[in-house]
């Protein structure tokens, strides 16, 4: 397994360089000047070309670009343009807070997910079924960022029964409506699946040789159809995991929550380039290990699964 994990790290490394030089480039093309931004449309010309200077706009593209990936590699992401802290420092400020939104989210999201999917696939074709389906179709097709201003409409605003925006005092009660919403769609996606690999495995021969020894059905679901039929669900899990731990841009931009996605909405509205390439490269860590997180938890799964 060792060598399996290293072998993944180190082809991790050129998927890593691409993504920064792929950002590096979409961010010296994007339209926008730093500069003016801070100084507004009343800056004159030198002042406007000392702050350049300042943060090294002035110099050309591959120098520019030689000094980030120098300092990269000694773990320095530089300083914000906006408020001139490491851009390290405010991603950690920052993770924090994602990172206890997604978990719920994506607690919530399994747990309620592969009950129905379970329960759809055992009762097929009943009035569970159908509504449940029903409502993972519309969990889908649901846009996130009006499903969230309805649930702050009808339950913050309208039955004032949880808090509307913000963080506050970090209880639990102001997590309830962004987790919802945030955790809509996954459970959706995970109960579709697991009901279209539930189906399939209760219609193997194994399943039926193991009701015809007597055993009831619920032992039959839960010792030898549910495990066979998760590897899917767990690349699936572990996949919306990664997506929620970069930063969930719309829900917490209409939750007013301090995580990466919002971090990472300021920075592009304020062209604060360090902060942008902060932001991606460690999207992009995220997603790297979370992948490597689901591919070492198939053999618990599957006991055929070797790492090689």
């Amino acid at each position: 397994m060792f060598q399996y994990v290293l072998r993944k790290l180190l082809v991790s490394i050129p998927v890593v360089w691409g993504v920064v030089t792929v950002i590096f480039i979409l961010m010296a093309v994007v339209p926008g000047d730093p500069a003016r931004i801070m100084m507004g449309q009343r800056g004159d010309p030198e002042t406007l070309a000392r702050i350049r200077a300042d943060l090294g706009l002035d110099k050309p593209l591959t120098v520019q670009y030689m000094d980030f990936m120098g300092k990269l590699v000694r773990g320095d992401l530089g300083k914000s343009y906006r408020t001139n802290e490491p851009v390290t420092k405010a991603i950690g400020e920052r993770f924090g807070s994602t990172m206890r939104l997604a978990l719920w989210a994506m607690v919530v999201a399994t747990i309620v997910g592969v009950a129905a999917g379970i329960m759809s696939a055992v009762k097929q074709y009943s009035l569970f079924d159908y509504s449940a389906m029903f409502i993972a179709i519309a969990g889908v097709s649901a846009p996130v960022f009006w499903f969230s201003l309805l649930l702050l409409l009808v339950f913050a605003y309208g039955l004032h029964w949880v808090p509307g925006v913000g963080y506050g005092d970090g209880s639990f009660k102001y997590l309830i409506l962004p987790v919802v919403a945030l955790g809509l769609r996954p459970a959706a996606i995970i109960a579709r699946l697991t009901r279209s690999c539930m189906l399939e495995v209760l219609s193997m021969d194994y399943i039926r040789t193991a009701r015809a020894k007597g055993l009831s059905e619920w032992k039959v679901i839960a010792k030898h159809a549910l495990k066979n039929a998760m590897i899917p669900v767990v690349t699936i899990v572990g996949a919306e995991m990664s997506g929620l731990l970069s930063g969930a841009v719309l829900t917490e931009t209409v939750f007013a929550w301090p995580g990466i996605g919002r971090l990472a909405v300021e920075a592009l509205v304020a062209r604060d380039f360090p902060m942008i390439r902060g932001t991606v490269i460690v999207i992009a860590l995220i997603f790297l290990v979370a992948n490597l997180i689901v591919d070492l938890s198939y053999g618990l799964f599957d006991p055929r699964i070797r790492y090689d």
